[in-house]
């Protein structure tokens, strides 16, 4: 396996505990122990994943998330946060972390988190789809690319393919931990706070009233579905 991850904090026992089983896992690491050295890494090497944590010397993890997603580098995060920081989690996830994990954690439950991550990342099963057209909004599918009226829309990796598959879905009511499921790949009970971040997202992107979506409705107690109209 050629698969290359970046271990990004500044405790070392973590990143000793991270190195050794993502290694024993068959993948080749990398690590930073700031947020400038991980940017630097992040941007000037290639990788498959990288695990941040948001607590970090010198640039703080969400704006090491930030900056990478505003030069366009869309290399799937996995986010570590320290227990309890529900704000940290919802921001990392708003500045384009595909998915985060609270310490403590198990070596396994990361290792777990990793698979799913490049296995979704990894997947070809969106090629050779059509083109979906709903009201003003059409989705090319091989392309990873959408437009509102013409207008080209820009997404995370993660964020397209939640709007594809519930677009393919269309009129049919989804809930979090089918989306969690299908777009996330986790094949264990996650928390589906990225579910509704990613939607979210999504809302602001394709909306044009936030008070009043049309194209991605709540379901209340159930979960969301895409309209096939704007009736």
């Amino acid at each position: 396996m050629d698969q290359k991850i970046l271990i990004v904090d500044d405790e070392v026992s973590i990143v000793t505990l991270l190195k050794y089983n993502v290694e024993q896992a068959g993948f080749k690491t990398e690590v930073a122990y700031t947020g400038t050295s991980g940017l630097e890494k992040a941007t000037s090497s290639s990788f498959d994943l990288i695990i941040l944590d948001l607590m970090l010397p010198e640039l703080e993890g969400t704006e090491v998330c930030k900056q990478l997603r505003h030069r366009n580098i869309d290399t799937p995060i996995l986010m570590l946060t320290a227990k309890g920081d529900e704000l940290d989690k919802v921001l990392g996830l708003e500045l384009g972390a595909d998915d985060y994990l609270t310490k403590p954690f198990s070596p396994k439950e990361v290792v777990a988190r990793v698979k799913a991550i490049l296995r979704r990342t990894n997947k070809k099963e969106i090629g050779n789809e059509s083109t979906i057209h709903i009201a003003d909004l059409t989705i090319y599918p091989e392309q990873y690319e959408a437009t509102i009226n013409g207008e080209p829309l820009q997404f995370t990796r993660r964020e397209f393919e939640l709007l594809y598959y519930l677009a393919k879905h269309k009129s049919k009511v989804l809930s979090r931990e089918q989306l969690l499921m299908a777009v996330w790949d986790y094949d264990f009970a996650g928390d589906t706070r990225a579910v509704d971040v990613h939607v979210s997202h999504l809302r602001d992107k394709i909306e044009p009233d936030l008070k009043h979506p049309v194209y991605i409705k709540t379901v209340h107690g159930l979960g969301y579905k895409m309209e096939d109209s704007h009736s």
